[in-house]
């Protein structure tokens, strides 16, 4: 039997970087997330986020591209959204994202990175945020990813 890790950092928005995810309701989606993940044969170590973003830690299996994860996980949850009356104002998700691959000696980092978004952005902007993953990473920053 085939034994892999492959884990990745993966991020995403609202459609226009709205602040359309509710703070009280954003466990029931991170849960669904996590379902949607899990019926991929993935899985999720840290999911979090705030009202326009994402952020996930996922050890992605061999058998699934990342464009398919990201689409199936984008699509379905934004059915699901739809169908919550707490989501009203939600658009869509933008229609790019951000992955980097990781090394396991960046779990850690990433983890806390992804449990401590509230207080990461309380001071610093979900664009600025991104823009320094993006460059951290070797990846370039397009702000029409964002919309």
């Amino acid at each position: 039997m085939s034994k892999t890790l492959s884990l990745h950092h993966i991020v995403f928005c609202t459609r226009n970087r709205a602040a359309t995810i509710p703070a009280t309701s954003k466990r029931d989606l991170f849960a669904y997330i996590h379902g949607i993940i899990k019926a991929k044969g993935c899985r999720l170590h840290r999911i979090n986020g705030m009202e326009d973003h994402d952020h996930m830690l996922v050890d992605i299996d061999p058998t699934i591209s990342m464009a398919d994860l990201v689409k199936t996980i984008k699509q379905s949850s934004s059915y699901w959204i739809k169908q919550h009356p707490d989501f009203r104002i939600f658009d869509g998700w933008a229609r790019g994202y951000y992955a980097f691959s990781l090394s396991r000696k960046e779990f850690n980092k990433c983890m806390n990175y992804i449990i401590n978004q509230e207080k990461h952005h309380s001071g610093v902007a979900f664009t600025e945020g991104t823009k320094e993953l993006a460059n951290a990473n070797g990846v370039d920053w397009h702000p029409q990813d964002w919309i």
